[in-house]
Order: C-alpha cells, then structure tokens, then sequence
C-alpha cells in the first residue's frame, strides 16, 4: 500500500491527491458523455431522419461491443497497467468521436457510418470500463470504496444534470455534430488528466495462463458467489429494462410527443437532479440499510417511475408534459444515484484485486448485451405497440429485477461482513 493511503487519517478520499485527479478526469469524462447522447439523439432521430428500427441499431451498435470483447478486454486489463489502458483507449475513443462531425461536413454521414464509429468508439469504451472499476481500488482503501464511488456518482450526477442542458443550447447553436467535437476533447482531457496520476499501482500477477482459462476463472467466481451472483442475475434483467426505456423515451419525447430538442435535455436534466441528489444520500443509505437493500428499494423504484410515465398526459400542455416527465425521470435518477455506489462499492470489496478486470467484465458484458437486446427489443416495440403498453411492460422488468435481489442473500448484504482475499 502507498504511503498516500497508509497515512490518511479520514475516510474522505477527496483528501487523497491521486484520487482527485482520477475524479478530475472522471469529471470531465462524464460531461463528455452527457453530451454524447444527447447530439446522438438528436443527429439520429432528427438530422439523420431514422426510423425506429434504425434508431435501436444505433443506439444497439454502442453496446455491441461488450459482447463481442467485453470477456477478453476483462482478462487483458487483469494483466495490463490499468492506468495506461485509460490513457490510450480514452485517446483512442477522443479521435474516433472526431470522425462522425467530419464525415457530416464531407456529406458521406449516414446511419450506418453513424452505427460504425459508435461500434468503433465503444470498442475503446469496454477497456476504460473493465480499467476504471479495477483501478478504483488501487487509489483508495477499502472503507472508503462506497464513499469513493459516491463522490463519482456525485460528479456524473452533476454532469448528467449539466449535460443535457448544455447539449441542447450546443445542438440548436451548432448542430449536433460540432456537439461531438466537444465530447472529443472531454475524452483527451480524461486521459491527460490520468496522466498526471504518479502513484506507482501494485504489481500484477505475472502468472500467464490461457485467456479462456483466466476468463472462466472470472465467469465462475462471479456466478457462483453467494452474494455476486444474483446481483448480476438482477442487474442483468435491470439493464434489459433500462435499455428499451432509454430507447423508447427519446422516441416518445421527439417524434410521438413532437418536444424541441431543449425538452429532452430538459427531462434528462431532471433525471441528472434525481441521481446528484441519490447519489450525495447513498453513503449515508448504504450504513444504515447495507448495500444489498439499497440496491432492491432503488430498483422498486425505478419500476415506479416508469409505471407512471406509461400514463403520461399526452393531451396536456406542452409544459405540463415536460414537468410531469422532469419529475417522473427525476425519480429514476435518484433510485440510480442511490443504487450505484452501493452496487460498485460492494462489487469491488467483495472481489479479489487480481480479478477485479475480469468479474468487473463480466458483469459488464452480460449487462451491455442485455442492452443490446433492450436497444433492439425497444426499437421493434415502438413499432408494433403503443408507448403504454411498452413502456408498463418495461416497469414490469424493473420490478423483476427488484425481485430477483429480494428473493435471494443479496437482501442485508453488506461489504463489510463479507472477507475478501487481497
């Protein structure tokens, strides 16, 4: 252990400077996507004029790439310096998000171009994610975790509330596509940033065994870990439910609602208030409930929230759509402002280091395939039913996924009570 850690006397890791810049970079990472998906949105559903089926192949194509790598970058990041792997896949996912904003101005811009470059930067998404939450623990003790991740819960929260907003005004003042030029430099900043970090990380096992060997070693202590296992069953069926309510949201807001592009980012704006003020109360949950069941009421929640924008007043006044769906989308951002923390924090304590890239990936990558399919599944919905009943079925699924963690001994789990090898 450094000395940083060894000699800090408080459980804010704010106080620990490599800390600070991780969440620096963090900071302005979150930012960069929060605008992301907004300009996407938009330059999909309006410049591009996709269809539905179109629009779950996009936002699908962002996801994909987890199944495809997410097992594999799993066991590599395990074997890499992770702080490199975040310096040159953010680098790389800077650069491609350059190219859908030049292939707009040489008119070759399409919605298969769009799904490539996505695909391409979500690629380099997988090895930042399995990085990041692997390289978290090397930055702060271990009783610090869930307040670690609460403090970057805190700085999404803040950029998911931002974003949005900002993107709007950015898209309606200079398109969509200059948007993505600013998410660019986001993800250079990111990985400038975690640069500066010099503390040394902790040796690696330097064993080399097959990859398909390391990866079962990750597939098998996650799924068979008593706590672990359905976390991910039901985080895995919230992913499924989440993703054909992000898909359908945009489409019902934009197209069957006819609201500007500012409207959106104003609802998403909401969802970014819920989830600040979610996530600056989750340390707090987590000691008095224990991470288990904050993760099962926050999910409840989320089944709520949706439930009750299956009912949304269409025939209302414009503003009255928008503050009915701001508080409904502010509700589902705390439950996962709320939730996160408790989630990763318990994740990480409660899993060996050496192994953190590969159970971290394989949680990942079970989850964005289940995006994949939501994506897929939310465009198709769209298509053959009504909002309503799409959108009451998607709350049915959260509630399932509440369920699963009720049901099982992630009920009263906490970090603390569980040991965990080094």
């Amino acid at each position: 252990m450094s000395r940083e850690l060894a000699t800090a006397t408080t459980r804010e890791p704010l106080t620990l400077r490599s800390f600070r810049r991780y969440w620096t970079a963090s900071s302005v990472g979150f930012a960069g996507m929060a605008l992301t998906t907004v300009a996407v949105d938009v330059l999909v559903i309006d410049v591009l004029k996709a269809s539905e089926a179109q629009v779950g192949l996009v936002r699908a194509s962002q996801f994909l790439p987890y199944l495809v790598l997410g097992l594999v970058a799993g066991a590599q990041v395990d074997r890499w310096r992770r702080r490199r792997v975040l310096i040159g896949f953010n680098l790389a996912q800077a650069l491609l998000l350059l190219g859908i904003p030049l292939l707009y101005a040489a008119g070759a811009l399409s919605v298969t171009s769009t799904a490539v470059v996505l695909f391409a930067s979500g690629c380099c998404a997988v090895y930042v994610a399995a990085a990041e939450q692997a390289y978290l623990p090397d930055l702060v003790p271990r009783r610090t975790l869930v307040l670690a991740n609460a403090r970057l819960g805190q700085a999404m929260s803040v950029a998911q509330t931002l974003g949005p907003a900002v993107a709007g005004f950015l898209v309606a003042a200079v398109s969509a596509p200059v948007t993505l030029v600013v998410s660019s430099l986001a993800r250079g900043f990111n990985a400038m940033s975690i640069f500066r970090i010099r503390r040394p990380e902790p040796p690696r096992d330097v064993e080399r065994r097959p990859i398909v060997r390391e990866i079962g070693e990750g597939l098998s202590f996650t799924y068979r870990h008593q706590t672990l296992a359905p976390l991910a069953v039901s985080t895995h069926v919230w992913f499924l439910a989440n993703s054909i309510a992000v898909t359908l949201l945009g489409l019902f807001v934009l197209r069957d609602l006819s609201l500007s592009a500012a409207a959106y980012g104003a609802v998403l704006t909401a969802a970014g208030v819920g989830s600040l003020l979610g996530a600056l109360a989750a340390p707090r949950a987590a000691r008095r409930l224990g991470e288990g069941n904050v993760i099962i009421v926050s999910r409840a929640a989320c089944a709520l929230a949706w439930a009750a924008i299956a009912f949304t007043p269409t025939a209302a006044a414009t503003s009255v759509i928008i503050g009915y769906l701001g508080v409904l989308q502010l509700l589902c951002g705390a439950s996962m402002g709320l939730e996160d923390p408790s989630e990763m924090g318990y994740r990480q304590a409660v899993t060996p280091r050496v192994m953190l890239g590969r159970v971290n990936s394989v949680l990942r990558s079970a989850n964005r395939s289940m995006a994949v399919v939501g994506a897929l599944v939310g465009g198709v919905l769209a298509t053959a039913f009504s909002f309503r009943t799409t959108l009451l079925a998607v709350a049915a699924l959260f509630l399932t996924a509440a369920l699963v963690g009720a049901g099982s001994p992630l009920r009263g789990a906490r970090s603390g009570r569980v040991p965990v090898a080094p």
